[in-house]
């Protein structure tokens, strides 16, 4: 079927809605996301263009004065004939959710399909008092209880310390890295913060709040919203509720299923259901009681198990895509050729990786790894938020004890350093028998989690190269460096460890110096750019 020409109208049409009417390719601008929706889920059996579908069915509909029955009115037109789902992921919004705690910040990055950026600590002090209180989340539910004073209290004398040990330990840390002649004071001043932030990040407690940023797909935010309302915190419950209404203001036709209760409310039962139930059973059947002493990671499981088996796999997935056999042929013949040739193969699959977002094809998704880690909940939080992976956490406890950065006691710190951690498991012990799972509120950073993440190995390369650089906190450094001995020495799969060429084994000291070096000088490259082109403007 081939297009009709547009006519001067149509194409001056054409021209405040998509960024090049007379291309193949081009983006759609000024549209309503449900509008956008419905027309992508209507082109998939439509024989003609995008643009003239749009002036053919949809643009007819944009003449109305009220925008949000102009996208009830197009959502309702497809909905019937060609479903929600296939509407809903090809529109999407942009969300803020403010003063949210932390502990909400991880259930709300839960789901894979959505990108995320969550205020750091460390850039950003929580020495302050907005309004006249620290940022921590006060829980409905235990301000309602018995043990309100003391939530507060605790969390206040916790943040005190943190606030006290601030400008102490930035100065520490300014005269045990000294400024040299060859960094400037913008960067000296922006490392040492990050590394004095950096060190007492373990001081702050789970219900510290933070911001996050969220774009995602209508049928994401759906699965997000259905989440926290089979949650167990009030704070989810407020947030998604709140979510919900602001999203109604922008996506509101894609989100009809959430509140009603055959539909998100049966769906959201069905996950709080299954949770307590196995829950239940957990309690129920597993009778270890004590908890034994663990690595900071351990590889549990791999697959292929044999070395050589591995290899053979990844050759075979690396040749399938150029040669016309089955799998089953392909395999068996790749194991018959000696090791030099299979190494052969793979040198060329990897290639010469100048950096780490080199990454070979799908074929190393072939072989994966299953890690069990018990590290701090600080580390953790960074490497939830990886997507191409399975990852499992545990509750929040104090039981597993903390970790203390090495320079806090040679900064003369540590022993208030320890009394705020002490107060942070005294106040998870009260709440734990009445508010079992609000508790974790009170867990600090420095804290110890048990967690699972399971990947397959182009997703590991990916993570540990990305999580191993020198400008990362020296926590989850510990943890994806020690992933990557496993992966080569446990596991034995050599060649995927010695495709991880950017994994960094060492231990930096002031770790975001050479990254502030490095954006320095992308800002001065940028600033002698514009002034020669203002120069050039000038003279001419």
């Amino acid at each position: 079927m081939s297009d009709a020409p547009l006519s001067p109208d149509e194409r001056e049409l054409l021209s405040r809605f998509v960024s090049d009417p007379d291309g193949d390719v081009f983006a759609l601008t000024g549209l309503p996301e449900v509008v956008k929706g419905a027309m992508f889920a209507r082109y998939s059996r439509y024989g003609g263009s995008l643009k003239r579908l749009f002036l053919d069915e949809f643009a007819a509909d944009l003449d109305t004065d009220d925008p949000a029955a102009r996208a009830e009115k197009l959502y309702d037109k497809v909905f019937s004939e060609y479903g929600d789902d296939s509407v809903a992921q090809v529109g999407g919004a942009h969300v803020a959710l403010e003063e949210v705690s932390n502990l909400m910040t991880k259930r709300i990055e839960w789901g894979r399909l959505a990108a995320y950026l969550e205020q750091s600590t460390r850039y950003i002090p929580y020495d302050t008092k907005p309004g006249g209180r620290y940022r921590y989340h006060r829980d409905a539910d235990i301000m309602a209880g018995p043990h309100a004073q003391a939530y507060e209290r605790e969390l206040d004398a916790i943040f005190d310390i943190y606030a006290e040990l601030v400008p102490e330990v930035l100065a520490w840390v300014r005269q045990r890295w000294p400024k040299d002649e060859s960094t400037s004071s913008f960067v000296h001043n922006n490392a040492t913060k990050a590394k004095a932030l950096d060190l007492l990040r373990g001081l702050l407690p789970a219900a510290t709040t933070s911001n996050v940023g969220m774009f995602a797909s209508g049928q994401s935010y759906e699965g997000l919203l259905l989440r926290l309302k089979a949650d167990e915190l009030a704070e989810a419950h407020v947030v998604g509720d709140t979510l919900l209404h602001e999203l109604r203001a922008v996506i509101p036709s894609f989100l009809t299923r959430v509140d009603r209760p055959e539909r998100g409310g049966a769906w959201a039962e069905h996950l709080a259901r299954t949770r307590d139930e196995t829950r239940a059973l957990a309690r129920e059947f597993v009778t270890v009681d004590r908890v034994h002493e663990a690595e900071l990671v351990t590889l549990r499981d791999w697959s292929p198990v044999n070395p050589i088996d591995a290899e053979v796999a990844l050759v075979t997935a690396a040749l399938y895509p150029h040669v016309t056999v089955s799998e089953r042929q392909l395999e068996a013949e790749v194991r018959r050729w000696p090791a030099e040739r299979r190494a052969q193969v793979l040198r060329a699959y990897v290639g010469e990786r100048a950096n780490r977002r080199h990454k070979p094809g799908r074929g190393f998704e072939r072989v994966w790894y299953r890690f069990d880690v018990l590290g701090d909940y600080g580390g953790f939080r960074d490497l939830q938020r990886h997507r191409m992976l399975t990852i499992e956490w545990q509750d929040l406890t104090t039981a597993h004890g903390y970790e203390t950065p090495p320079e806090l006691a040679e900064a003369g710190v540590v022993d208030r350093w320890h009394e705020a951690l002490q107060r942070s498991d005294a106040l998870y012990r009260l709440l734990a028998p009445d508010h079992p799972v609000q508790a974790q509120y009170a867990v600090c950073f420095a804290y110890r989690v048990r967690y699972v993440m399971q990947l397959n190995a182009r997703a590991a390369m990916q993570m540990l190269e990305l999580r191993s650089t020198p400008q990362g906190h020296p926590q989850y450094r510990k943890v994806v460096q020690e992933m990557h001995r496993l992966i080569g020495e446990v596991a034995g799969h050599r060649a995927v460890a010695d495709s991880m060429v950017h994994v960094d084994h060492g231990t930096g000291e002031l770790e975001r110096l050479e990254s502030e070096r490095a954006a320095e000088h992308r800002r001065t490259a940028r600033a002698a750019t514009k002034a020669g082109s203002s120069a050039q403007e000038n003279s001419s």
